[in-house]
């Protein structure tokens, strides 16, 4: 993880050299476009064999996972045009440091640059959970909270896991068209599951 903290730090200078300019692959985009971004990213350079999925682990105990999929989150099946990417998902899991709302943010800006970023946090929650009408969760042990939100460009999904003593470990965002926020809305709210 110290690894890939050192890559996030290089990643953010080299976008602020660059102007700060807005990201180059986003939902929205065909596969080839965000194959190419994530290739040449100074934070995203994947391992050989790997295109949509990013993957680094320090140790057993920190984790990053990137991945690009042409699926809306909560769908089992591709809709509209299956060559287009329509969410990108961040995971950190950090059993040392914790991970915190702070951190998924700043992340954020590292690999998207400041024009996501900004989007990311003027966007207004659209639906927050748990709430008094969440079921008691499935497992007592995991306690799953998370907030849907609508921005002008992109829809965000921002989930953060804590055990029972309330120490996060987890945590993701994940970056969406806007036409797929309600849908994901109605799937977590029907499935019960937060």
């Amino acid at each position: 993880m110290k690894f890939f903290v050192r890559r996030l730090l290089l990643s953010a200078g080299f976008w602020l050299i660059l102007g700060a300019r807005g990201s180059f692959a986003l939902p929205g985009q065909t596969v080839n476009e965000v194959e190419a971004w994530i290739q040449a990213h100074p934070t995203l350079r994947p391992a050989p064999g790997e295109s949509l999925l990013v993957r680094f682990s320090d140790t057993p105990a920190q984790r990053f996972i990137f991945q690009a999929s042409i699926l809306a989150p909560g769908q089992l099946g591709p809709t509209g045009n299956g060559g287009t990417i329509r969410s990108e998902r961040m995971q950190l899991f950090d059993m040392i440091n914790g991970i915190t709302f702070n951190r998924l943010e700043e992340s954020l800006r590292s690999i998207y640059g400041a024009d996501v970023y900004s989007d990311f946090r003027r966007s207004v929650t659209v639906y927050a959970y748990p709430n008094e009408a969440s079921p008691p969760p499935r497992n007592p042990d995991l306690l799953l909270q998370g907030e849907l939100r609508e921005g002008v460009r992109y829809g965000y999904w921002v989930e953060l896991a804590a055990n029972q003593a309330g120490v996060i470990y987890t945590g993701r965002i994940n970056v969406l068209l806007k036409e797929d926020l309600r849908p994901l809305q109605n799937h977590l709210q029907r499935s019960g599951k937060r």
